[in-house]
């Protein structure tokens, strides 16, 4: 504060003290005067000592019972996703996790933009480094750093390769979000039109052709299967 405000009054002063050990201002008394200062803090309080980490996120949450829109019931068990990259859009965004902001980390070429919204799942880690990403269903375009809610229906395996480098599994799962009015009957990865799982295998393999790597699908799995791949990612996040 430019212009500390400050009193005598006994009891205004154990008002204000009390409310100052939660915020970042405290009291400073005044020997000469005897009068009580409220001034600006210089230590921060908790909730400015960092940005928000959406990677420390629940990677599942459960449906409030209060809540009456969605597909879901209340308390529904459902898979908490964060979106990186939204659908229509040529820039790909990823989360920074040293800087704790979402960054522009590159730009497809003019044609080109991502099908579906992509983001990841919270507390895990798969085998390319990264948190398991996580291609998403919905009416509409969310945005970066949105967290929602949706409901797992399989995973589509692939594996990338780069020059002079072993392969790498890059599985991605497909969840449809829990507020979606036109995939709400999706319950299988199998309810898609084959011609969109054409495509979405298209976009992988000239999306990682643009960073000078191979693409290649190995299959498309279901629910059971997508949840083993949750549990192996959370195991390898636990150990990093």
């Amino acid at each position: 504060m430019t212009n500390p405000i400050s009193w005598n009054d006994p009891g205004t002063v154990e008002k204000y003290a009390a409310v100052a050990s939660e915020q970042p201002f405290e009291l400073i008394h005044n020997p000469v005067t005897q009068r009580y200062i409220v001034t600006q803090s210089k230590k921060k309080s908790a909730a400015a000592k960092g940005l928000a980490d959406p990677t420390k996120l629940k990677p599942f949450t459960k449906k409030s019972d209060e809540s009456t829109t969605g597909t879901a019931e209340g308390g529904d068990k459902l898979l908490q996703i964060i979106i990186e990259t939204p659908k229509g859009c040529r820039n790909k965004y990823s989360f920074d996790e040293q800087q704790k902001i979402f960054v522009l980390k590159a730009a497809l070429p003019s044609g080109m933009s991502f099908p579906y919204d992509f983001g990841f799942v919270p507390q895990t880690l798969a085998d390319d480094g990264d948190p398991l990403d996580v291609l998403v269903l919905m009416d509409a375009p969310a945005f970066p750093g949105c967290a929602l809610m949706g409901r797992l229906i399989g995973v589509i395996q692939g594996e990338q390769t780069a020059p002079k480098m072993a392969p790498v599994r890059n599985d991605r799962l497909v969840a449809v979000a829990e507020t979606t009015h036109m995939y709400a009957k999706f319950k299988r990865l199998k309810d898609m039109p084959k011609q969109a799982l054409k495509e979405i295998e298209e976009f992988f393999v000239n999306y990682h052709k643009l960073q000078g790597k191979k693409y290649k699908l190995i299959g498309i799995k279901g629910e059971k299967t997508a949840l083993a791949s949750i549990a192996k990612a959370r195991k390898a996040a636990r150990a990093k």
